[in-house]
Formats: C-alpha cells, sequence, structure tokens
C-alpha cells in the first residue's frame, strides 16, 4: 500500500481515506517512510513532528470511524517553516531566532488542522524568506530534486522540493516576491498566490511578532494537481475570525469550462526583464498548442499598465516592506508610502480594464531556469540570459506584476529545457478571480499534462 500512495494528489487521498480503502495511519507511516528514504540529500522537511502527528492520525481514523467527512481528513502534509505551528521553532532562518517556539497556530495552519491535516513538520526556506534560493544558518540547504546542483527556488524552496520528491501531498508556503511561485516552477509542480487578504496571514510573521499583515505579502498552497489547490483554497480563504462576523467570502467560478471559453493574453516581454530563450521557447509552444485547442490569443490589448513604471513603484513598496526592523534600513515618509499606495491603485485599475478584454494572462513564472546555488551576497549575484549579464533581481518583474496589482497567479508546469529543468508558467487572473486562474491551470493539466516525478523518485 505504501508504494500506492506515493504520487496520489491529496484530494485523491482524502477520498481513499473516506472510502475506507487506506487508513490514515497507514497514509502517515507511508509519508514518513518516504521522508526518511529520500530527505536526506534534499534536505527539505527540516522539523519533524512525527510523534504528534502519529497522535493527530490516530485521531483521524477515529473520526472517520465515526463517519465524519472532512476536506483533509487524515492527509499528511508539510506546512513553510514561516508559518506558527503550536509546539514548534518559527525561525524565518535568522540564527538569532534559534530556539523560539511558537505558542499557537496560524490562522491558515488551524484551518488546515480543522479540516484534518495531519502536519507532518516544516519544510525550509531562506534567511528573512527573502531570496529565490533555501538556505539558512540554522537549517543548512535545500536542493532541487531534479538537479541537486540547482535551487528549488524559494522562499517556500523546502515545500516545493518535499512535494516534487512525493514525500507530501501538499503544502502551505507565502508569496510576496515569487515565493509560491517561483519554487512551483523549478520543482515543476502547482502553486498559488492567492489574491492579497482572502486567506488570512496572521501567524505568519517573523519569530515574535503579530502585527498587520505585510502589504503585497500573501500565504498559499502548493500542490502536484491544481484540483489540489482548489480543495486547499476552500480550507484556507475567508475572512480573518474577527472579520467573519460582518462579511464572508464567495469566490466567482472559474470563466470557462474549456480552454475554447477563454481570451488569453500571452506576455512574453517584460521591459524590466529579460527571459532565457528555453523559457520563451516552452512558452510560445504553450501558445500554439492553446490556439490550436481553441483558445483565442492575443499579444497586446489595449490599456495594459505601463509594466516599467509598475515594476519600479512594485520594488519601491517591496523594499519598504521587506526591509522594516532592518539594521540600517532607510525609512520613507508617510506620504511618499501614500504615493507608493496611489499607485498601486492606478495600477489595479489599468488591470481591471484588461481583464474585462482576456480573461487570463499568460507569462513566465520566472525569466530563467532553476540555476546552481550561490552563496555570493544578493546583490552581487548576476544571471547569463542568452549569453549577457543580468542583474539577479530583475527577476522580480515577472512575478511581481500580479503582486502588485494584488491578482491571483497560479503556477504549473508548462515543459523542460535542453538539461531536463521543469519550466514553470504563470495564469494570472483577474481580482478575486482566484478559480479562474486554478482552474485555466486545470484545464491546460488535462489537456497537455502536468507534474512529472523527477527521475530517481
Amino acid at each position: 500500500m505504501a508504494g500506492d500512495l506515493d504520487w496520489v494528489s491529496a484530494g485523491e487521498l482524502a477520498d481513499m481515506l473516506a472510502a475506507g480503502k487506506v487508513s490514515a495511519l497507514e497514509a502517515f507511516d507511508a509519508a514518513v517512510a518516504r521522508i526518511e528514504a529520500r530527505d536526506g540529500p534534499l534536505n527539505a522537511v527540516v522539523v519533524r513532528d512525527f510523534d504528534r502527528a502519529l497522535d493527530q492520525a490516530k485521531a483521524a481514523d477515529a473520526a472517520l470511524a465515526r463517519g465524519e467527512r472532512r476536506p483533509l481528513l487524515g492527509v499528511p502534509m508539510t506546512v513553510k517553516e514561516s508559518h506558527n505551528v503550536a509546539g514548534l521553532p518559527t525561525t524565518w532562518g535568522f540564527e538569532g531566532a534559534r530556539g523560539f517556539v511558537a505558542d499557537a497556530d496560524s490562522v491558515g495552519v488551524a484551518r488546515l488542522k480543522a479540516a484534518g491535516a495531519v502536519i507532518l513538520g516544516k519544510t525550509n526556506i531562506p534567511v528573512a524568506l527573502a531570496d529565490w534560493q533555501s538556505v539558512n544558518p540554522i537549517y543548512g540547504r535545500t536542493r532541487n530534486p531534479w538537479n541537486l546542483e540547482r535551487s528549488p527556488g524559494g522562499s517556500s524552496g523546502g515545500a516545493a522540493a518535499a512535494l516534487a520528491s512525493g514525500m507530501v501531498h501538499l503544502e502551505f508556503g507565502s508569496d510576496i516576491g515569487g515565493s509560491v511561485r517561483v519554487p512551483a516552477a523549478f520543482c515543476g509542480v502547482f502553486g498559488h498566490k492567492p489574491t492579497y487578504g482572502i486567506i488570512p496571514a496572521r501567524g505568519h510573521a517573523p519569530p515574535g511578532l503579530d502585527g498587520a499583515d505585510v502589504e503585497l505579502g500573501v500565504v498559499g498552497p502548493l500542490a502536484r494537481t491544481a484540483a489540489d489547490l482548489d480543495l486547499a483554497m476552500d480550507v484556507l480563504a475567508g475572512p480573518a475570525p474577527d472579520a467573519a462576523v460582518g462579511w464572508r467570502l464567495a469566490l466567482p467560478p472559474a470563466r470557462g469550462e474549456r480552454l475554447s471559453d477563454y481570451r488569453v493574453m500571452v506576455l512574453a516581454a517584460h521591459p524590466a526583464a529579460p527571459l532565457d530563450a528555453q523559457v520563451a521557447a516552452a512558452l510560445e509552444r504553450l501558445a500554439g498548442r492553446l490556439e490550436a485547442a481553441g483558445a483565442r490569443l492575443v499579444r497586446s490589448v489595449p490599456g495594459l499598465p505601463d509594466l516599467a513604471a509598475a515594476h519600479q513603484a512594485y520594488g519601491e513598496m517591496l523594499g519598504a516592506a521587506m526591509s522594516r526592523g532592518a539594521p540600517g534600513a532607510q525609512s520613507i515618509s508617510a506620504h511618499a508610502w501614500m504615493d507608493l499606495i496611489d499607485a498601486q491603485t492606478a495600477i489595479r485599475r489599468a488591470w481591471a480594464e484588461v481583464f474585462g478584454q482576456v480573461d487570463v494572462v499568460l507569462a513566465p513564472t520566472f525569466g530563467v531556469l532553476p540555476y546552481p546555488h550561490d552563496d555570493a551576497p544578493f546583490n552581487e549575484r548576476t544571471h547569463m540570459i542568452n549569453g549577457q549579464v543580468s542583474a539577479y533581481g530583475a527577476q522580480l518583474a515577472w512575478p511581481g506584476m500580479a503582486t502588485m496589482a494584488n491578482l491571483p497567479s497560479t503556477s504549473a508546469p508548462m515543459g523542460f529545457s535542453a538539461e531536463g529543468l521543469p519550466i514553470g508558467v504563470q495564469v494570472i487572473g483577474p481580482y478575486l478571480e482566484d478559480r479562474t486562474s486554478i482552474g485555466f491551470a486545470r484545464l491546460m493539466e488535462r489537456e497537455f499534462g502536468g507534474f512529472t516525478p523527477p527521475p530517481g523518485y
């Protein structure tokens, strides 16, 4: 039975558990065995909570025996280290936070537990969640299961590596600069950056802090199927507990049921970031397949935001949000921050006009392939793209389009490089239409294929 569970989706496993085809204890044992057998060279699951997870699995079996049915009842999973889990460390990779233990679950973790998920532990991150690699002085480096010499992405790099290697069935990450989407692309899995604010971020904060949600930042799921992203969103999305007294979240259904229902804009160039030729070629192949399937493709629409100006504003807002509290960080004035909010509002309005003309926008998740581990300081790193040197941080432009506009964006596999490395596409959807971006990814998965296990797993 254990081998039969390796690659089933979270939804499939939940159905098997509900039907009595497998027990939660068997699913737990199989997941632990996979982690112990596979994680050594990957170093993805860096906090293990197997004893308490065993108790959760036993409780899930008792609930199933009573006839209870919950969306994730008995499904083993992990969460990103930056999410608070009561009784487990939350360090964000800071050496000075070694030993900090959360005393309560984050809102998202609490919702996963309430849905019946069995939390096995936590996955690795970069320091301060501020890199597209996942290495820190507490837990060390996470490696990509497709090529151990390459980055799995960041900051949810351990999450994506754990999924791609078959160790867990579902993951819970976070994203402000592509931190869900880039690891999903680098490891060949699916990841969803929700519309800003629809999943409460309380309990996802640097150790010991508990304040307002960070502007631009979201928390969201990673999975091996697009359907599992929908399943996770059903569990996670909704107002914070103190707001639920007054409002409810009702995400609209996907705009189409077939690829031929969709108007698709393909955005294959950005003025602030170059695009590797292999990524560009994969996007063009995908565009051709979509057109053959009946989707209506366009390359430009009137009113598209000025991408260069939007990226500039995004960089300023991101810098202010990410540097708060950092030694030597330069603060901006309140009025400068208000100006950025005004700029963001104008960008959001422009994107709303775009989504009156198209249903989804396809763009590279990231402009380069999974790259070798690089320990140089962030600002000294570079990428070699089509024979030209490019600044490492310039690649923020690709995930930043959706982030700055508070839009939902789903990263999905779209092919492989000549070296056999995964390439991802992001499906950007209209504001609050998360079901559309995920739904389009589901249709692409159905028609063209999705996740493929890395060789050796």
